[in-house]
């Protein structure tokens, strides 16, 4: 047997040893790993086999050989991805199933029909390639406690993806695979399986994550891409030198040249490291901050109710994040002509000056409108031309405390910004503080926008209080003024009568006491707010009285009672005026040929007054949306629409309650039910 076959026969034995161990390994994908491992074994045994050679071979079990280099690949990466439960994602198995499966597809066709040498090296090129980057994605998600077994696995699975990536590649600038390199393989495998095993039997089932430095991260992906760079190179190279001709060579070494030259500049450029990064730590690496902690603290900040100042606590929330020492809240005035210093919050120094402020025609916000971008000053200071050359405020551009500007938007308006001191040093502005920024500070906006609107908003409920006010006592003025037109009215016919006499100083001496109540009411609103026990039955005939001036007249029923208790807790002179107010309703809706029916009763605890009129009546839609809506009258100009309202939030403040019966063209049942004042009382 020649060295080939002793090589890939050790390799086999590594894998058949390996593939026995794994069931006991504590891997919850052990199965998956026992399935590598069987792969790997059946590779290494047909290599044994074959025994060398080239690729594509003649025979019929070389015509195998890229199928088996294909497994062997899969078995390295089905190996990989098993040993962490999370490494990589769906997307790099999916690219992984990619690309196997279409290299399986290729190897399968050359078992019909051989492809060219240079098809087979540059597949097991791509697959070593993607071999080296899913060992990558395992090393950056390992976890602390699973640090070492993860290191021996990559190390082993790893370390023959280089070995072949170094076959394959010399392979490409060669034209045809190194036999000797080639037959050695077998025993680098076998070598590099013991520590995959050792890998294996350390790790844990549920392992946490491991952290790996941004710059290595960044420096191991920066040489994967001038690997592949390289490749793609080579591969030109190889193009150019097999069909230059003569002149081959020298389009080769001229063509090499001039490829080292554009890597040089590539890698030169400092715009290109600086997107580089900024890719890399985007889609490479975990964030810089723990949100859920960073997220609880803000919202912890922004609802302490120690300082109800949210401009303040508005800029510490953001301030802290940063461990910022203080910064300065400008927001736009309601005419959008300047925004004006809202709020600072300094944590070293005095507040800032309240004069200070800026146009809104001033490059700064027209420039943070427009991008939406957060400035980092130091950078400004450095290359004013990343931030289009604007020009600063000079208290900004010339106070060297100062180190970011961050816009407040909400929705897809500038709302403010926030101008945040230097962050204690070492501190990099990056893509992270950036978003992060963007995201709170649409947050406060929205915050801030909701408390000017709840300003607002405050006001014009004290407007619609004060007016709604107004309302009311207007509403008692046009009763008692109605009351002295119509005494007036009257005189002339009826003044030689001592009866009329007597009604018109009744009348005048009523309205001149609820005058002096209303204006006692306005001094001292809770002056008149003192219940006394009312007899209800009295109350319901003087009422009645009151009323019989106008047409139709009212009928007043007995009053049917059950015990002796037929007192109510109530203002007299209000509950009156509540009765007085339904009983004259129900006349103009019954009109002068109608009936007005006004009617108390009395069970053990409550007294219903029931005030009934043969009117034309209302529908159950006028009764739910329109009867105790304030402001709304059917009278027109000559009613307010707001005295059934005031009857019935009256009625509710001594315990009882207004119950509407009607139906169109059926006439209007009112009754109003009170809780009654029981004898054992003192006050009764």
């Amino acid at each position: 047997m020649n060295l080939t076959v002793w090589s890939y026969l050790a390799a086999a034995l590594a894998y058949g040893m390996l593939a026995w161990r794994a069931p006991l390994s504590p891997l919850r994908r052990g199965n998956h790993i026992r399935a590598a491992l069987l792969a790997g074994l059946a590779w290494a045994l047909l290599l044994a086999a074959y025994g060398g050679g080239d690729i594509p071979a003649t025979t019929p079990l070389g015509r195998f050989l890229p199928l088996a280099e294909v497994t062997s690949f899969g078995a390295l990466l089905l190996l990989l991805d098993s040993l962490d439960n999370a490494a990589g994602g769906h997307w790099l198995r999916r690219l992984n199933l990619g690309f196997i499966g279409a290299a399986a597809i290729i190897a399968g066709a050359g078992v019909v029909r051989p492809w060219p040498t240079a098809v087979y090296t540059f597949t097991g090129l791509l697959l070593a390639l993607l071999g080296l980057v899913n060992a990558e994605q395992v090393l950056r998600n390992a976890a602390p406690a699973a640090a070492r077994g993860i290191k021996f696995c990559v190390v082993g699975v790893g370390g023959q993806l280089v070995y072949n990536l170094f076959i394959y590649s010399q392979a490409q600038l060669l034209g045809g695979l190194d036999t000797q390199s080639w037959a050695l393989r077998g025993f680098v495998s076998a070598a590099l399986l013991p520590l995959a095993g050792i890998g294996i039997a350390r790790l844990s089932r549920t392992p946490p994550t491991l952290f790996v430095s941004r710059q290595m991260v960044f420096y191991s992906s920066a040489v994967l891409v001038v690997g592949v760079y390289l490749v793609v190179m080579a591969l030109g190279g190889y193009y150019v030198r097999v069909h230059g001709g003569s002149w081959g060579d020298s389009l080769r070494l001229l063509f090499f040249a001039g490829a080292i030259v554009v890597l040089a500049m590539l890698m030169l450029s400092p715009s290109l490291w600086r997107r580089w990064r900024v890719f890399v730590a985007k889609h490479f690496y975990r964030n810089k901050y723990d949100y859920r902690v960073e997220w609880l603290r803000f919202i912890d900040t922004l609802s302490n109710r120690e300082n109800t100042d949210a401009a303040v606590t508005s800029i510490r929330a953001i301030a802290q994040i940063l461990e910022s020492p203080g910064g300065l809240l400008f927001l736009r005035r309601e005419d959008g002509e300047r925004f004006d210093l809202a709020a600072s919050w300094l944590l070293y120094e005095q507040a800032a000056s309240a004069e200070l402020s800026v146009a809104a025609a001033h490059d700064l916000p027209r420039f943070l409108a427009d991008r939406q971008w957060v400035i980092d000053l130091r950078e400004y200071r450095r290359d004013p031309g990343i931030y289009r050359n604007i020009e600063l405020p000079p208290w900004l551009g010339d106070a060297p405390g100062w180190r970011i500007v961050t816009p407040l938007f909400e929705l897809d308006a500038l709302l403010g910004f926030l101008v945040l001191m230097a962050p204690p040093e070492p501190f990099q502005m990056t893509f992270e503080d950036r978003d992060l920024l963007r995201t709170v500070g649409r947050h406060v906006a929205t915050l801030l926008a909701q408390q000017a609107a709840d300003h607002k908003l405050a006001e014009s409920r004290q407007f619609d209080a004060f007016n709604r006010f107004a309302a009311f006592v207007m509403h008692d003025l046009k009763n008692s003024v109605a009351q002295l037109q119509l005494l007036a009215v009257n005189a002339a016919r009826h003044r030689s009568n001592p009866a009329f006499m007597d009604d018109a100083i009744d009348t005048i001496s009523n309205t001149a006491a609820r005058m002096t109540r209303l204006i006692e009411q306005l001094r001292t609103p809770d002056a008149a707010t003192a219940l006394r026990p009312v007899e209800l039955a009295s109350l319901v005939q003087a009422v009645a009285q009151r009323c019989a001036t106008r047409a139709p007249g009212v009928q007043v029923a007995a009053g049917t009672a059950v015990g002796s208790a037929t007192n109510v807790q109530a203002d007299a002179e209000r509950l009156a005026a509540v009765l007085e107010h339904v009983v004259r309703n129900a006349q103009e809706a019954a009109g002068i040929d109608g009936t007005v029916l006004l009617q108390s009763t009395f069970d053990a605890e409550s007294a219903t007054i029931t005030v009934r009129d043969n009117g034309p009546g209302m529908d159950a839609t006028f009764i739910r949306e329109r009867l105790f809506r304030p402001f709304d009258s059917t009278k027109g100009s000559k009613g307010m629409g707001i005295g059934a309202y005031q009857a019935r939030e009256y009625v509710r403040q001594l315990g009882g309650t207004v119950e509407v019966q009607s139906s169109p063209g059926a006439g209007t049942a009112f009754l109003i039910r009170l809780p009654l004042c029981q004898r054992p009382d003192p006050a009764c």
